[in-house]
C-alpha cells in the first residue's frame, strides 16, 4: 500500500486529516496526551525500549487523565517481538472479589443488576502485575527511571489540557449528586471541592508517593505490601469485599493473540475475556463486500457495517466471557465459513431488529502504542472502564478503583453471570495487524463498545478506501448502540438500536439509512465515538509513521 500522504477525495469522504503523519526512523509514541507521549520518547531516547516507554507513558496517563485510567483498572497488551519475530498477548485483567458471592448480593437486597458505581462494582486491579510481568519480558531500563518522570510530575505539577478538563469537570459534577457511592473520590480528585479547569495545574504528591513505592519495592508493594495493607483495611472500613487475599492471589496470563485475514492483512486481537474478536467477525463479515465501490460514507457502505455490528455484537453478548469459566468457540465464531453463513442474514435494503442481552455500552479508557529501534511495537490499552471507575477512592494513596465489575450480570447459565474470582467481561483491546509475517500496525480506538467498531472503520478506512494513517482515525465515525441515550443509562435498550453519526455524513446518506429503518441520531460531541493512536512500519524502510487523532488531547512524537 502506498504510504505517500494521498488525501481523502472530499467528494467521497467529506473529511481530510486534522494534520499531518509523523515520521521517525528509531522509535514513535503514541498517547491521549502530549506529556505521556514525551516522556515515552524519554525514554526511548535513554536507551529504553519500547515497552520501557509504554509503562512510562502509561503511569503518566494514570497521573494526567484519571478520568480513563489508572493503577486502580487493568490492562491489556499486544507486543510484537523482533527476536522471536512474533506476537505476545497479555491478559492483566483482575477478578471478581472471592468474598463477594450472588447469595451476598441478595441477601443485600441486589438482585436485578449490579450498581455502576460504588462497593460492589470492584474487581482486582491488574495493571501494576502487567506493568511488570511486560517489563520482565520485554524491558530494558530499571522501573525506578521508568517511572522517575511521572512521580516529579506528580509533585510538581502539570497543566491540565482541554478535552481532559472537560471530562474531569463532568465526572466530578455527576458524581458528587450521590457522594455516598463514590467514597474518596471528591477527596482525590477535587480537594476542596474544587476540580482543574483547562490550564490549571493538577498535582497528585499521594499518587507520587504510591508510584515511588511501587518503582523502589516492586509488584508486590501493591499486591502483599504496604500497599495492598492500605487498601485491604480501607475496603473493611467502606464495607467493600475487595479484599488482600484478592490482591496476593492476582496474576495476569500471557495469552496467544487470534486472527483473520482481511483482504492480504493479518488483524489481530485478544480472545475472551475481551471482545477483541468481535473486530475480526466483523471484518469477515465486511469482507464479502466490494466496500471500495460503495464509496465512504454512502448508505450502503455504513448500512453494510451497522448489519455486520449487529450480528457480531450478538455472539458478543452470548459467549464472550472468562475462558476459566465459559469457553466460547472463537475458532468458529472468527471463520470465514460462519462470517459467510452470517452474512445471508442481512437485507441490503433493510435495517434488521437487534435484541442482544445485557453488556455495558459505554466505557472510558487510554489507548497507547510505541515502537523502538530494534523493530518491537506495543499495542497496549488500560482503563478504569466508566469515566472514573467505581469511585471508591482511597485519597492517601492517590488513586481510584475500575468499576469493572458491574460488567457481570445475574441470569443463570449465562457466559457472564457473576461468580467469585471470575473475570469480567471486558471491554478494552489492543490490535496488531501483519502481512506475509512481519509487522505493520499496532492501533486501538478508546471508548467501550465503540472499540470492536472503531477497529474495523480504521482497518476498512485504510484497506478499502485509501487513507492514511492519520486520515484513518480523523475520519466521521459510525457507532450503533442499542441505548436510546449514549451518555444515559446504557441498560435502557432500544428495538433495532441507534446509529449515530459523528458529523461530516453527508444529508443524503443520513436520509437513505433512515429509509432502510434504521434510528439516525446526529452527535456533535467527539465522547461517543472514542479515541485513536496508531504506529505503522514501512516494511521495507523501517521508517515508522505515527497518528494521533484529533478526538483527544494527543499526540505522536518520534526521533
Amino acid at each position: 500500500m502506498d504510504r505517500e500522504l494521498i488525501g481523502v477525495d472530499p467528494s467521497a469522504s467529506g473529511h481530510r486529516a486534522s494534520r499531518s503523519e509523523i515520521f521517525a526512523r528509531h522509535g514513535i509514541v503514541a498517547t491521549s496526551h502530549p506529556l505521556a507521549s514525551q516522556i515515552g520518547l524519554e525514554i526511548l531516547r535513554d536507551g529504553g525500549t519500547a515497552m520501557d516507554a509504554a509503562i512510562g507513558s502509561n503511569a503518566a496517563l494514570g497521573l494526567m487523565e484519571p478520568v480513563s485510567n489508572g493503577i486502580g483498572g487493568d490492562l491489556f497488551a499486544i507486543v510484537w517481538d523482533p527476536k522471536t519475530q512474533r506476537l505476545h498477548g497479555f491478559n492483566g485483567s483482575g477478578r471478581s472479589p472471592m468474598g463477594l458471592s450472588k447469595e451476598t448480593f441478595e441477601e443485600e437486597g441486589i438482585t436485578d443488576e449490579i450498581p455502576l458505581f460504588g462497593r460492589y462494582s470492584l474487581s482486582t486491579p491488574g495493571c501494576v502485575d502487567g506493568w511488570y510481568q511486560l517489563h520482565g519480558e520485554f524491558g530494558n531500563l530499571p522501573m525506578e527511571r521508568i517511572l522517575k518522570p511521572t512521580i516529579g510530575y506528580a509533585f510538581d505539577g502539570h497543566p491540565v489540557p482541554e478535552i481532559i478538563a472537560r471530562s474531569w469537570k463532568r465526572e466530578i459534577e455527576s458524581r458528587s449528586r450521590d457522594p455516598s457511592s463514590c467514597p474518596g473520590l471528591l477527596d482525590t480528585f477535587a480537594p476542596g471541592g474544587r476540580y482543574p479547569e483547562k490550564g490549571d495545574i493538577w498535582k497528585n504528591p499521594a499518587l507520587g508517593d504510591t508510584l515511588a513505592s511501587i518503582a523502589e519495592n516492586g509488584r508486590d508493594a501493591f499486591y502483599e505490601g504496604p500497599i495492598a495493607q492500605v487498601i485491604d483495611k480501607q475496603m473493611k472500613r467502606l464495607g467493600a469485599y475487595l479484599s488482600y487475599e484478592d490482591l496476593a492471589r492476582h496474576e495476569g496470563n500471557w495469552i496467544g493473540p487470534v486472527s483473520t485475514n482481511y483482504r492480504g492483512w493479518d488483524i489481530w486481537e485478544l480472545p475472551p475475556n475481551g471482545q477483541g474478536i468481535a473486530t475480526l467477525q466483523m471484518l469477515n463479515i465486511l469482507e464479502g463486500y466490494d466496500l471500495s465501490s460503495f464509496g465512504f460514507g454512502s448508505a450502503k457502505h455504513l448500512h453494510a457495517f451497522i448489519e455486520a455490528k449487529k450480528l457480531a455484537y450478538e455472539d458478543r453478548a452470548r459467549f464472550y466471557a472468562d475462558p476459566d469459566f465459559s469457553q466460547a468457540p472463537v475458532e468458529t465464531l472468527i471463520s470465514k465459513d460462519y462470517a459467510t453463513e452470517k452474512r445471508t442474514l442481512i437485507n441490503p435494503q433493510k435495517a434488521a431488529l437487534d435484541y442482544s442481552p445485557g453488556i455495558l455500552e459505554r466505557g472510558d479508557t487510554v489507548y497507547l502504542c510505541a515502537a523502538d529501534s530494534s523493530g518491537m511495537m506495543v499495542s497496549l490499552i488500560q482503563s478504569n472502564f466508566i469515566g472514573m471507575g467505581s469511585g471508591v477512592c482511597i485519597p492517601e494513596l492517590g488513586f481510584g478503583f475500575q468499576n469493572r465489575g458491574a460488567s457481570f450480570n445475574f441470569q443463570p447459565g449465562h457466559a457472564n453471570e457473576y461468580r467469585p474470582g471470575k473475570r469480567p467481561f471486558h471491554t478494552i483491546i489492543p490490535a496488531f495487524v501483519t502481512e506475509g509475517g512481519r509487522p505493520l500496525m499496532a492501533f486501538g480506538v478508546m471508548g467501550g463498545s465503540m472499540q470492536p467498531q472503531g477497529h474495523v472503520q480504521v482497518i476498512v478506512n485504510l484497506k478499502d478506501f485509501g487513507m492514511n494513517l492519520q486520515e484513518a482515525g480523523d475520519a466521521p465515525r459510525v457507532n450503533h448502540v442499542r441505548s436510546s441515550q449514549p451518555f444515559g443509562s446504557p441498560r435502557e435498550m432500544t428495538e433495532g438500536g441507534t446509529v449515530y453519526l459523528e458529523n461530516g455524513f453527508s444529508e443524503v446518506a443520513r436520509a437513505d439509512l433512515a429509509a432502510m429503518g434504521h434510528q439516525i441520531d446526529m452527535i456533535s460531541g467527539k465522547g461517543l465515538f472514542g479515541g485513536y493512536q496508531g504506529i505503522w512500519r514501512d516494511p521495507e524502510s523501517g521508517v515508522y509513521t505515527g497518528a494521533s487523532e484529533s478526538r483527544k488531547d494527543g499526540q505522536a512524537v518520534g526521533y
